[in-house]
């Protein structure tokens, strides 16, 4: 028997180290393996611009002066055990992969970047090409930063990132885009972040996903806080999307009720959880109002354990679903 069980256990090992090995978490200093993802805020901002596509552009901040606005924020999160930061600006609205990148040098929390284009506001934050071209093209576009990274910068996205209009139908620009970004998935296995709202619009791109050929379980309902109808969560978690409770820094009494209901309902597995603050705006003196990155921490989870939740329920929506929501294959 022992000369039988010694070759299994070989070949265990040997596949073992295969898996591990396959998969990973792509950040802005490089790659990491998913468990040293730790505890991580998987959607927030360091610095937006809402200028335009057609007139932002690195000249309109210093990153030095950045720097020095945000990293107080960023040191109470490292108090606070974060030890990762999925940073959600898109291309076109203040995406800088070199600034995050000294700030993981600053504090040493890792920071996630992404590729893709932001559709929502009507065409505001789209560049001109991305009117003309084909959903191939603009795939062509982020599989390209993905394989060469962003710019000349050499720096890879984590993700994909995009944005729809409200709606049950698509716009024709609101369907290229997330066709575009169904084929860089399978191309590249990024996973897809929309930044969406209801139901009825997250079943709009889920259906354009699902014709792509694109495993769902691969998709995230961005600020799927603002759907009214909790019932409807029950049907993403059927489907294997991923619901993002992301405005924490917003409301914290209606996500701590949508919580509980996914809790009741037993779908925890399928949530993440996040601020949608940061916000450093150009333009503004001192970059504005920051928003800071504590709520979760200073009101939500105590809030959240006198409901009842473990520390291991903690753990699954901020340490195991980011961990496994980013991994790419």
């Amino acid at each position: 028997m022992k000369r039988n069980i010694i070759p299994f256990l070989v070949i265990f090992i040997i596949f073992s180290c295969i898996d591990q090995k396959s998969t990973y978490i792509q950040t802005v200093s490089g790659k990491i393996s998913a468990d040293q993802m730790g505890l991580t805020l998987i959607h927030e901002h360091i610095l937006v611009d809402f200028i335009g596509a057609d007139s932002t552009g690195y000249h309109r901040w210093d990153k030095d002066s950045v720097i020095q606005r945000v990293l107080p924020f960023l040191e109470e999160l490292k108090v606070r055990g974060v030890k990762t930061i999925v940073e959600c600006t898109p291309s076109y609205l203040g995406k800088d992969p070199v600034l995050l990148n000294k700030l993981t040098e600053l504090t040493g929390i890792r920071f996630l970047t992404n590729t893709g284009y932001y559709g929502a506001v009507g065409t505001k934050y789209l560049p001109e090409h991305a009117l003309d071209e084909s959903a191939v093209q603009l795939a062509n576009r982020w599989i390209k930063e993905f394989r060469e990274g962003i710019e000349t910068t050499g720096i890879k996205p984590g993700f994909i990132k995009i944005s729809v209009n409200e709606g049950a139908i698509l716009s024709d620009m609101d369907k290229k885009l997330v066709q575009a970004a169904a084929i860089t998935h399978l191309e590249t296995g990024l996973l897809i972040v929309s930044h969406t709202g209801t139901w009825k619009t997250a079943k709009a791109e889920i259906d354009v996903l699902k014709e792509s050929g694109v495993d769902v379980s691969n998709f995230v309902w961005v600020h799927a806080q603002t759907e009214k109808d909790f019932n409807n969560y029950k049907k993403a978690a059927e489907s294997g999307v991923w619901i993002s409770l992301d405005g924490i820094a917003w409301d914290v009494p209606g996500h701590l009720d949508r919580i509980v209901f996914c809790k009741e309902n037993q779908i925890l597995d399928r949530v993440l959880l996040s601020h949608d603050a940061g916000w450093y705006s150009p333009g503004e003196p001192g970059g504005g109002n920051i928003v800071g990155y504590t709520d979760l921490f200073d009101e939500l989870i105590p809030l959240m354990k006198e409901k009842g939740f473990t520390q291991k329920e903690l753990d699954l929506m901020l340490i195991e679903n980011p961990a496994k929501a980013f991994s790419i294959e």
